[in-house]
């Protein structure tokens, strides 16, 4: 049995407050046909099986690129869709039926003190699944702990940086600014 290195159930994430109501941010935050636009290592994604929205057990594909020059094909199944509060998913290097989750990723939006802003809240967390950073750890077990915090800093800063641009599209859809 190889050893986990503390992989499973790793995470992190970050809250920001931003200058959008929940009800603009929502469509951008399950909009699948932008991740590749917006997040520095998914390069694509898209509803599977006729799925067009996220619902709970609704499929999806999803591309990556790491600056390693990895790239990966994973399937995503949606584990929380309350609109317009919560988008989660599970991600498997395989079918679901037969691989455990390499992760889970969410978000969370809720009202802000100030009607027009949104607290978004995204995470992360590290599956039993055999993922990339279980692999690397296992690579180099004496700079496990190093290698997987370099990875949970690497996801924040992602996690910023899309947010951000999700952010700057969905208020270049606002009526005001049109």
């Amino acid at each position: 049995m190889d050893k986990d290195y503390g992989v499973t159930g790793a995470h992190t994430e970050v809250e920001l407050l931003v200058d959008l109501t929940v009800d603009e941010l929502w469509p951008a935050i399950t909009d699948l046909s932008r991740y590749g636009d917006w997040s520095p290592e998914c390069t694509h994604a898209a509803w599977l099986d006729g799925w067009t929205e996220p619902a709970v057990g609704a499929r999806y594909e999803a591309r990556n690129r790491f600056p390693n020059g990895l790239v990966t094909q994973v399937l995503c199944v949606v584990t929380a869709a309350q609109p317009p509060y919560s988008f989660g998913w599970d991600v498997y290097g395989g079918a679901p039926e037969t691989h455990e989750p390499f992760a889970t990723w969410r978000y969370d939006l809720r009202p802000a003190v100030r009607p027009e802003q949104t607290v978004v809240r995204q995470s992360f967390t590290h599956g039993p699944g055999d993922s990339g950073a279980r692999a690397a750890v296992r690579a180099d077990p004496a700079n496990a702990a190093a290698i997987l915090q370099g990875r949970l800093d690497q996801l924040r800063r992602n996690m910023k940086l899309t947010i951000g641009a999700m952010i700057c599209d969905a208020a270049r859809g606002r009526p005001e600014l049109e």
